[in-house]
């Protein structure tokens, strides 16, 4: 009966020699063994495997059909082998791999494509994987090791626990981590102010700034259900008024044709100015701007190549421009 439990990978490494080079000897010297030494191992691989797996010749060896057969599977294992320690090399150098992206929606239309595009090209070989999802939902799944990095915000109800606040990310992975270990960390990306998105034909769509005031009698399209705090409605009673309901649409894409077709207005993170339709105008508020804060992720001991996501996620500009008049 075959003990395969024999079957190690360095006894497999060296019948491979002895197989390709067809000489006990000649294995020897590659490898670094003597020749006695090589011949009891593959003495007790045969005795393992059943039976003679070379045939002894005048000059040298050669394999029986048992030991092709083997040879084929050596082959293979050997193979896998390399390849798996090739890509452990590539993962912890950063630069191959799949890298696991989460990121919250409006993240998406702009902040996290334009970073992966640069990603692409400072790291080709390392294979993105985007998850799209809220906040909470995401911190949760870095925590269980099923993201590598994720990029989430501080609203409605603020930072997840079991995150620590960093200025800036660890240079290197796997350093000390001190009073700073845990199941995560995030370093703060932007703040995201809030835009005010109106109809092209609206009467203040000209204007450079938009004082909140003067929408006191607009139908506001938002998502949140009635009677939940939002930065809307926080930065409407600063401005002495509550916004009048309009519409419930949760997706921006439909918040953006709601307001293009003249039927309220809306606060649109900068996040999102990419995504606004040429029959929609973006002006910011006069006076302080209601903000959400964005954040990157990483767990303790981050991947090198979540790092080098998080710094070019640093360099993101904001559409400046997203509303010509």
């Amino acid at each position: 009966m075959t003990d395969t439990n024999a079957f190690d990978t360095a006894t497999l490494r060296l019948f491979d020699e002895v197989a390709r080079n067809g000489s006990f000897t000649a294995a020897a010297e590659l490898l670094g063994y003597t020749q006695s030494a090589v011949s009891r191992r593959i003495a007790a691989l045969e005795r393992a495997a059943g039976g003679p797996l070379f045939e002894r010749l005048a000059r040298g060896v050669r394999l029986t059909p048992a030991g092709h057969a083997l040879h084929a599977h050596a082959g293979a294992v050997l193979d896998r082998l390399e390849r798996a320690g090739e890509e452990l090399t590539a993962i912890h150098g950063g630069s191959g791999g799949t890298l696991r992206v989460g990121a919250f929606a409006t993240a998406n239309v702009d902040l996290v494509p334009g970073t992966l595009r640069r990603f692409a090209r400072a790291r080709p070989r390392v294979e993105p994987r985007v998850l799209e999802g809220l906040t909470s939902r995401l911190v949760e799944r870095l925590q269980a090791g099923a993201l590598d990095i994720a990029v989430i915000s501080d609203y409605p109800a603020g930072l997840p626990a079991g995150l620590t606040l960093r200025e800036s990310p660890p240079e290197q992975p796997g350093g000390a981590r001190g009073d700073d270990a845990g199941p995560g960390r995030a370093v703060l990306l932007r703040e995201d102010r809030l835009l005010v998105a109106l109809p092209r034909e609206h009467r203040l769509a000209g204007e450079d700034a938009v004082d909140l005031r003067e929408l006191a009698g607009e139908p506001w399209i938002e998502a949140a259900p009635r009677g939940q705090p939002t930065l809307l409605t926080a930065a409407c009673a600063a401005a002495g008024f509550a916004p009048r309901g309009g519409l419930r649409v949760a997706e921006w894409t439909g918040k953006f044709g709601f307001v293009a077709a003249g039927l309220g207005v809306t606060l649109v993170p900068e996040l999102a100015a990419r995504g606004v339709p040429p029959a929609v105008v973006l002006r910011p508020l006069r006076g302080p701007a209601p903000v959400r804060r964005v954040y990157a992720a990483v767990p303790a001991t981050p991947l090198p190549a979540a790092l080098e996501f998080l710094r070019l996620l640093g360099q993101w500009e904001p559409c400046t421009t997203p509303s010509p008049t």
